[in-house]
């Protein structure tokens, strides 16, 4: 090899130039943390899209539920891995919540983490409540939580989840205050009300559509600025009792450990974008009230930065301390 070399560098011939590593990617199961319970929204979208893209990839991908923290734990994981492209998140709104509601973070968002894309947003959250709870609107919740001596209790993917600050918003919009009760994730405060734990929850749609059709929860409105063409019937907020309220539920982000090469975060955009185009997945998001979407990591840091903003603003406005 020698020889061959210094009689290339004589002549003037270039050489091909090896990469150190040739092995193509994936060329060994590839690891999704999910920094939230099983059977939760971002689970299901998580495992709908990465099954896709698993084989469009030609290799595996493995969900590695890592819930706590209101998502702090799973993003930690995936923070202190390799940046080698076989760990990433999918994570959900609560990544840009957590900066505002922390005191101290273990690591920095926008510096340690490199986003791959937005894969969906959501227009709204359903209200649902257990059947043995006497509100029938929102202008009843209001109406049952201004009797203070019968407080009226709501569950939340965890104190900060996007699930805690809408439900927030809304009593400070409606001027009354409901007892907040955290489960570590979506699917655990759901069961609440199922159970009859609590009066009641603003939940990402998907989570809650066969439970409301199986009449285990009755749905009382939908935050979205119009209603939800999967359940037509369900009024928004601002028809059930509070006029001019509305909020979106918030979206999922695939994000990988900084410094993962960027051939590898532009292959796996590349790949997600197009798996969310395929009708069998859209319809799996556009039934659970999410818009696919796939943008480029230049567009979805960007957003990113302006979420963690936003949500900042928020905080302070209804004057949730940072723990």
């Amino acid at each position: 090899m020698q020889k061959i070399v210094a009689i290339a560098l004589a002549l003037g011939v270039a050489l091909p130039v090896f990469a150190a590593d040739t092995a193509p990617y994936p060329s060994r199961p590839i690891r999704l943390v999910n920094p939230f319970a099983p059977g939760g929204t971002v689970d299901i979208n998580a495992r709908v899209l990465a099954a896709e893209v698993a084989k469009q990839l030609g290799g595996n991908i493995v969900i590695d539920n890592r819930d706590g923290a209101n998502g702090i734990v799973g993003t930690q994981i995936v923070v202190n891995a390799p940046a080698d492209g076989y760990t990433f998140l999918h994570t959900s709104t609560s990544i840009a919540i957590n900066p505002s509601v922390q005191r101290k973070l273990p690591y920095d968002t926008l510096k340690d983490l490199v986003p791959i894309t937005f894969i969906a947003l959501s227009a709204g959250y359903v209200v649902v409540a257990h059947p043995g709870f006497a509100a029938r609107s929102m202008k009843d919740v209001i109406e049952l939580a201004k009797n203070t001596a019968k407080p009226v209790a709501y569950s939340t993917a965890g104190i900060g989840n996007s699930t805690h600050l809408v439900t927030e918003m809304f009593s400070g919009a409606a001027g009354i205050s409901m007892t907040h009760v955290p489960y570590k994730g979506v699917a655990p405060a759901l069961n609440a009300v199922l159970a009859g734990e609590v009066q009641l929850m603003f939940i990402p749609p998907t989570s809650a559509v066969q439970h409301i059709q199986s009449g285990r929860v009755r749905a009382l409105a939908y935050t979205g600025k119009t209603r939800w063409s999967v359940l037509p019937e369900v009024p928004t907020v601002a028809e059930s009792g509070l006029p001019g309220f509305n909020k979106d539920a918030g979206w999922n982000l695939w994000a990988a450990p900084a410094k993962t090469p960027a051939a590898i975060i532009a292959r796996l955009q590349r790949e997600a974008h197009k798996a969310l185009q395929l009708p069998q997945v859209r319809e799996v998001f556009v039934k659970g009230g999410y818009d696919p979407l796939g943008n480029t990591p230049e567009e979805a840091r960007a957003f990113l930065a302006a979420e963690i903003k936003l949500y900042g603003d928020i905080v302070k406005k209804i004057g949730l301390t940072p723990e």
